[in-house]
Parts: structure tokens; C-alpha cells; sequence
């Protein structure tokens, strides 16, 4: 399965696909069209002439598209055309997907996952243009001579081009997707709506609910480490499934949970599930830390930590605490002592989103932290900006000069990836690894080795010499 395959829900985490069947098949040759389903699914108006109409009430608008592809029945396929020539079929999709679309961009999610993102004039364009490719997928994809069925599943997120949240139009994107392989049809997601808007004042009200009835659910992305070529550590994030509202994501309710004096429950909830999480993991053979983010609010409540000092100390869990460079500076002196607290039972502390907020040399060489998280901005654009990677070394050698590990956000591409093999960036996190799993696809993931396939190596090194790649 890819890294997003099975991005699952809480109500039925350990779900798997079911083997491809006549049914599948048959919704594979009638491709779908895009469906309704208030609040999340937008019903896209299929008149001819709409997107023209759109621009002349509105005036004209740009819209970013991302649009998630994956081969539903790609285990099948593997099966008939083994893994070898399976590894590399996405690459098919993408070459044929070209052909139709030569103006998008195409990245390998995974070896079942492809993303297409692009900009229209609106998301009916989009749509249509969806609804093409599910056509041209309707017939029989040529493998080396053989015809193949492909059952590809669509999942796509709008927003207007003025709205530069790029992990908030991903993350729609992936759970759009989800909802579409749930539902065996196009789903795609209009940011703008305003019925996709959250009361602020409603979710107050319902967060406690949702902590005491399961609506929360955690999903966990990897950390690589560069020179070992394994699964380091892994972050747990956290998701709130609403039984009307859909999927909600942590941007949406954190800060309310601040607000509404719940991000102490919500944490320890957090931190109970990691560590049964944890467990199960390692029982089957993947021992590792798993870091959980803590609220500034929350280091300076000595309730807090030691609650969580005493539910870590007696699961002996291996347990990492993300922070930022900010929620020290709230209340340095109290933070510090909880943190060298915490730090004494063993927990390992990560400085996370380094550079995002005003950092503080003072601050930084007080904290007992084993990792410095470069924030993702810096790395998005390593290999095209001329400044980032100044930053971005440098910062690896300050975080090394005080005993620290590194870690990369938003490692997307290879030559990313290289170029922070070469700086002697110790981790790396992303997209081009893994997206955040539910916690059954993490464990096949890690049975798969599936890091090493994701990131393009195929068995090769993560690492090569720094005159390969100036060769390359």
C-alpha cells in the first residue's frame, strides 16, 4: 500500500481494503461523477457556461487545485505483475496523465500515490478536467503489452490562490481522498465555503464531548534517520472526526482548546494513546520514540507535568516532547524547570518549527532538548532559494555545536533530501517519506520498510557523496 492508502478513521482503525471485485471493477469502467454531501463534499455545478458565470458575479479569481490519485486495486496489480514492475507503475499513471494534462505538476507520493496540483479559473474547471482523466482511465492501462485494468480513486482539495496554506489545502486533499475510497467516488473540497467555516464558540462546547466519546484520533508520520537508513522516531498528530461536521483538523480546534481550558485533557489523552500505541509497535519489533506537541500554556502548569511525568514514568514508554522556540518565552523560568524535569525521566525533548518565531540563543542553550526541528519553510525551498541553504546549514552546525540532532520538516523531494545528506542534517520528515498515518497503515508501513521505497531509493543509499551530487 502506499503512505496514505489507508489513512483510516478511529471508528474502524484496523479496516483493510477488500479484495477488488466485480463492483469495483464496474465503478472503474462508469467513472464517477462529483456528489453532494453537505458539509464536505461540494457539489460542483456541471451547466455549461458555470465557470463563466462564476467570473463574471465574482470577478476573475485564480484557484490552487491539489488533487490526490491513488490505484485502489494496486495489491492486485502487484500480484499479477509482481514487485519489481509494480514498484514503478505509478510512473505509468503519471506519464499518461501527462498526455492529457502537460500544464500540471506531478509528484510521486508513493508507489501507489500520485499528487496533481494546478490552477484554474475555478473548481468546476477542475472538476471537468477530473472527469476527463477518469474517462482516460477507463480503459484498460498497456503494461509491457498487457492490458490492465487501474481502479483509481480521486480526492481534491480548491482554495483560492490568495490562500497560501499549503498544509491545510494537503490535508483536505488527503481527506477528501479518504472519503472517496470510503464512498467509491470523486470527492473534492471547496476551502472558501463558508459552511466549512467552525463556530468557535460551538466546538468550546463540544471539544469535552468529543475527548470523552473517541471522537479523536491519532495518525503518526516518521522521522528517517539519514545516515542509518531506518525509521528514527515518529510524530503523533492528532485528528478530531466530528459525527456531522467531517473531519477537523488541529489548526481548527488547538487554539480553542487553549481557550476553553481542554488542552490539558486533550494532551494527557494524547499521551495515554501514544503510549498503548506504542506498545503495539513495539511488541512487533519497531521500538522507537514517539513525540507528542505540547502547548506552551502546558509547561508552565506544574498540574500538568506532573501527571504526565508520573503516566510516563510508570508505562517506561519511550516518549518525546515537540515544543517551540515561543512557548518558552511565555514563562522561561517555569518551562526550563519543567523541561530539565522532564528530561531526568528520560524524556527527550525536540525544539520544533526552529526559525519560524524569534529565536533566542539565551533560551536555547538553557533547554535540555536532543533535537532541533528546522521548520519546514526553510526547507520547502532548500534547492530553489539562494538564501535557505545558508540558513539552513548553519543552523545545523549551531544545533550540533550544542550536542543537538537535526531534524528537517517538509522534506518533499529528493534532491532535497540530498542536499541535506550533504549539509549533515541527521533527519529528515515529509511528504516524500510518508504523509501521517492511521495507526494500522503506520505498522504496515514499518513492516514494509516502506521509507526506503518512498523515498525513491529502492534499496539504494540515502546517501551519497557530495560530488555525486554536484555531478547530478
Amino acid at each position: 500500500m502506499s503512505a496514505r492508502s489507508d489513512h483510516a478513521m478511529p471508528a474502524k482503525p484496523g479496516s483493510s481494503q477488500a479484495p477488488p471485485g466485480a463492483a469495483r471493477a464496474a465503478r472503474a469502467v462508469r467513472p464517477p461523477r462529483l456528489q453532494a454531501e453537505a458539509p464536505v463534499a461540494l457539489r460542483v455545478p456541471r451547466a455549461p457556461g458555470a465557470a463563466d458565470r462564476a467570473r463574471r458575479i465574482s470577478g476573475p479569481r485564480i484557484w490552487r487545485i491539489l488533487c490526490l490519485c491513488q490505484i485502489d486495486n494496486f495489491s492486485a496489480l502487484r500480484r499479477h505483475l509482481g514487485r519489481a514492475r509494480a514498484e514503478v507503475l505509478i510512473r505509468d499513471v503519471a506519464d499518461r496523465i501527462l498526455a492529457l494534462c502537460p500544464d500540471v505538476r506531478l509528484t510521486v507520493a508513493g508507489r501507489a500515490l500520485l499528487e496533481i496540483g494546478f490552477e484554474r479559473d475555478a473548481p468546476e474547471v477542475a472538476a471537468d478536467e477530473i472527469d476527463r482523466l477518469c474517462a482516460a482511465f477507463a480503459e484498460p492501462l498497456d503494461i509491457d503489452g498487457e492490458p490492465h485494468q487501474l481502479q483509481l480513486v480521486f480526492g481534491i482539495a480548491a482554495a483560492p490562490a490568495a490562500e497560501e496554506d499549503d498544509v491545510r489545502l494537503a490535508e483536505a486533499a488527503e481527506s477528501a481522498l479518504e472519503q472517496a475510497r470510503a464512498e467509491g467516488r470523486v470527492v473534492l473540497r471547496d476551502l472558501s465555503r463558508a459552511d466549512l467555516a467552525f463556530d468557535r464558540l460551538t466546538l468550546m462546547r463540544e471539544l469535552p464531548r468529543a475527548i470523552a466519546e473517541g471522537e479523536m484520533f491519532l495518525q503518526y508520520q516518521p522521522k528517517v534517520h539519514v545516515r542509518r537508513q531506518e525509521i528514527a522516531s515518529a510524530e503523533a498528530l492528532i485528528r478530531w472526526q466530528h459525527p456531522t461536521r467531517g473531519l477537523i483538523l488541529p489548526g481548527d480546534f488547538i487554539s480553542v482548546a487553549e481557550d476553553a481550558g481542554e488542552i490539558g485533557p486533550l494532551t494527557l489523552w494524547t499521551l495515554r494513546q501514544v503510549i498503548a500505541d506504542q506498545r503495539r509497535l513495539a511488541a512487533a519489533g519497531h521500538d522507537f520514540p514517539v513525540f507528542i506537541n505540547i502547548s506552551g500554556l502546558l509547561l508552565a502548569d506544574e498540574r500538568f507535568v506532573s501527571e504526565a511525568s508520573a503516566i510516563i514514568r510508570e508505562s517506561g514508554a519511550r516518549i518525546g516532547f515537540e515544543i517551540t522556540e515561543t512557548s518558552v518565552i511565555r514563562d522561561p523560568e517555569s518551562a526550563i524547570r519543567h523541561l530539565r524535569s522532564l528530561a531526568e525521566i528520560g524524556v527527550r525533548l525536540a525544539i520544533d518549527d526552529y526559525g519560524a518565531g524569534l529565536s533566542s540563543l539565551a533560551y536555547l542553550k538553557q533547554l535540555p532538548a536532543a533535537e532541533l526541528k528546522i521548520d519546514k519553510m526553510f526547507v520547502l525551498q532548500l534547492t530553489s532559494s539562494n538564501r535557505d541553504p545558508l540558513i539552513v546549514r548553519s543552523t545545523i552546525d549551531l544545533a550540533h555545536a550544542l550536542e543537538m540532532e537535526v531534524t528537517a520538516e517538509g522534506v518533499e523531494t529528493p534532491s532535497a533530501l540530498a542536499l541535506l545528506s550533504v549539509m549533515g542534517c541527521d533527519m529528515v520528515q515529509g511528504f516524500l517519506i510518508s504523509r501521517p498515518l492511521a495507526i494500522e497503515a503506520f505498522h504496515r508501513f514499518l513492516d514494509e520498510d516502506a521509507h526506503l521505497l518512498s523515498a525513491g531509493t529502492s534499496g539504494a543509499s540515502f546517501v551519497m557523496g557530495e560530488g555525486f551530487w554536484k555531478r547530478a
